[in-house]
């Protein structure tokens, strides 16, 4: 079905170069299909009716609260038009893709430096959740008091604000896509595994007849998911545990080596040295905050 289209633009919403723009406002039946610049982010506070998008018509109820990137068309509208019996009132939050710039200084974690990024770019597509810990309805409330009663560094603050709007957009996306394969699943928990008896007699054969791979496809495995073959792997766990023990108890260097899967204290004494550039005596009186006479 084909509707005419508004394109709304941000230079008329947004004021003193603010570039972002809060409201509270109650839809209308005869409300017009539209796009826009800007990027757009709603929170549904009262009410029930439908979400227009596209060709596709959904049901909104209070507590959703959707991601409309550029170029969308799209409209709200409640049930009916009588607003006294079916509301349907949407706080707003429209915003320039020119302040992620600006936003993205603020950030320090990838995940979110590119999620704005694809925001600004375009890629991050159409997205609807429920509120479920009331955690948007609150980032809402603020931005609209402080956009309708702006103070000392509203700016600022609204600024923070739309970023924590962000982040929480970003953690509900990630939270809602599928789970691990499950083969990826199952190498996780083999790995969990291994980390608590790395002290027994452990081969790629018995870790491949235990998770029903075949060896080779388990060696390949650690070479994707750990960067390093599976006896470098476990090998790597059992030094990490041996300097754990050396640093937190005075048991004998060969009760040490026992318990980390070693019988051979000189294989063991050879491969910690390898491992770290010194021979376990040395590395324990190197720990040993008691030890002042190389300080």
């Amino acid at each position: 079905m084909n509707h005419h289209v508004e394109t709304f633009r941000g230079e008329h919403f947004f004021q003193k170069n603010q570039l972002l723009y809060v409201n509270r406002a109650t839809e209308n039946i005869t409300s017009p299909y539209h796009d826009h610049d800007f990027l757009e982010c709603v929170y549904i506070a009262e009410g029930a009716g439908y979400h227009h998008i596209g060709d596709q018509v959904h049901k909104v109820r209070k507590g959703q609260v959707f991601f409309i990137p550029i170029g969308t068309s799209h409209v709200f509208r409640p049930i009916s038009a009588n607003k006294a019996v079916s509301p349907l009132s949407v706080f707003n939050c429209v915003f320039s893709p020119l302040l992620l710039h600006k936003l993205s200084a603020f950030a320090s974690d990838y995940s979110i430096v590119q999620f704005m990024s694809d925001m600004e770019s375009g890629h991050s597509p159409y997205y609807s959740c429920m509120d479920t810990h009331d955690q948007f309805e609150k980032l809402f409330l603020a931005l609209h008091r402080e956009y309708e009663l702006p103070q000392t560094g509203s700016s600022d603050y609204l600024h923070s604000l739309l970023l924590q709007l962000i982040i929480a957009l970003q953690r509900s996306m990630e939270q809602s896509r599928p789970s691990p394969a499950p083969r990826q699943t199952v190498f996780i928990k083999l790995l969990n595994d291994l980390e608590q008896h790395y002290d027994q007699e452990l081969t790629l054969a018995r870790l491949a007849e235990a998770s029903g791979w075949s060896e080779r496809h388990l060696q390949r495995l650690f070479r994707q998911h750990a960067n390093q073959s599976f006896h470098r792997y476990l090998q790597n766990v059992r030094i990490q545990k041996s300097q754990e023990l050396l640093r937190g108890s005075q048991l004998k260097i060969s009760t040490i080596a026992e318990m980390v899967g070693y019988k051979d204290i000189h294989s063991f004494n050879t491969l910690f040295k390898r491992c770290t550039g010194m021979t376990p005596s040395v590395y324990r009186k190197e720990s040993d905050p008691g030890d002042m006479s190389n300080r």
